[in-house]
């Protein structure tokens, strides 16, 4: 009689166990699925695919035991930030989101500048080149809070030390990027922004103080002739000064070096049509019509129409003081044309 009564009470004992699983109540998968009937020892990930959850294993997690991430055998509501298992060594609460930076596979960093750019200050010139420390400076090698992304939070000892020419003396203001270019790998004048008087052409590669005298930097005359008033005066050919030409170096010349080519537009409207009307392609120097170099208020309109002399001849021979001459063509055809 004891023996069947403990029996019985084996039996609701087993069924009780059994009901009630290490999963917690509203685990609703079968046992087969992990355990089969010799052992409830987990029979491997083999038996039970992960991807039907809502973290799929890959990389590093592939190899981890199961209890390393559920410590209990409840498994519903495991956490699957990555924080939730792995400690946040940088220290600061705004870098939460590991995958940011880091893949599955391992902890290491790879693509550095990559990340950079979705930040509020991309890698470019010489950041490119930089090591991360150079500006992460915190105690802890790890920390890379948001830190401030003006310039001078890590060139100030740039600013202060600069002596051609002095920032601080000459009044500078601490916003680099009024000057130097981002994307420089250098101070030089090459990374400066004078996009407010282009560094082209003959100006290209210029010194500084070449324009900027005495090491000051401050706004100076950005008229031609405050800086080329001695070639304005040496030129011969022509003449500037003696033939009076403007001082406005831009009505003739470019900025291309030795100061060709030159194109003397205002000739049409001040003088005679030249760029335009029937002589217009007919020339290609200024001495073909100012045969004196010396004195270009002479100019010659036989030179070029002299073998017309006889038919000119015929044409005029009933003009009253008809004379085959430069002065007399001008008076005649101011503007070059036969209806003058």
């Amino acid at each position: 009689m004891i023996k069947w009564i403990l029996n019985i009470v084996l039996i609701l004992s087993s069924m009780i166990a059994w009901s009630q699983s290490p999963h917690g109540k509203d685990f609703d998968r079968k046992c087969s699925v992990c355990h089969n009937s010799m052992s409830w020892d987990f029979q491997g990930q083999e038996s039970f695919n992960h991807d039907s959850t809502d973290f799929k294993l890959i990389g590093q997690h592939q190899k981890v035991d199961c209890v390393m991430c559920h410590e209990t055998l409840v498994f519903k509501n495991t956490p699957t930030e990555c924080v939730s298992c792995h400690t946040n060594i940088h220290q600061s609460s705004d870098i939460q989101d590991c995958e940011r930076c880091h893949t599955n596979n391992n902890w290491m960093v790879f693509n550095i500048n990559e990340i950079h750019q979705q930040s509020r200050f991309p890698l470019v010139g010489a950041h490119q080149q930089a090591s991360c420390y150079d500006c992460h400076t915190a105690g802890n090698v790890f920390d890379f809070k948001v830190m401030s992304v003006e310039c001078v939070s890590c060139h100030s000892v740039d600013y202060y030390g600069t002596t051609a020419p002095n920032h601080m003396e000459a009044g500078y203001g601490t916003d680099c990027e009024a000057c130097h270019s981002v994307a420089s790998f250098d101070w030089s004048s090459d990374g400066v922004d004078h996009s407010f008087f282009p560094l082209t052409k003959g100006h290209d590669g210029i010194n500084c103080i070449d324009c900027h005298g005495g090491g000051a930097f401050t706004a100076i005359d950005n008229r031609c002739v405050s800086c080329h008033d001695e070639d304005y005066s040496s030129a011969l050919n022509p003449n500037h000064r003696s033939l009076g030409f403007s001082t406005n170096c831009e009505q003739c010349h470019t900025t291309d070096l030795d100061w060709k080519p030159a194109r003397f537009t205002n000739h049409d409207a001040l003088y005679f049509p030249i760029y335009s009307g029937e002589h217009r392609g007919e020339w290609n120097s200024c001495i073909e019509c100012h045969t004196n170099s010396a004195n270009y208020q002479q100019f010659s309109c036989i030179e070029c129409h002299e073998h017309n002399k006889s038919s000119m001849d015929r044409e005029h021979h009933d003009e009253k003081g008809y004379v085959y001459e430069s002065s007399a063509c001008y008076r005649c055809h101011p503007r070059g044309t036969e209806d003058d």
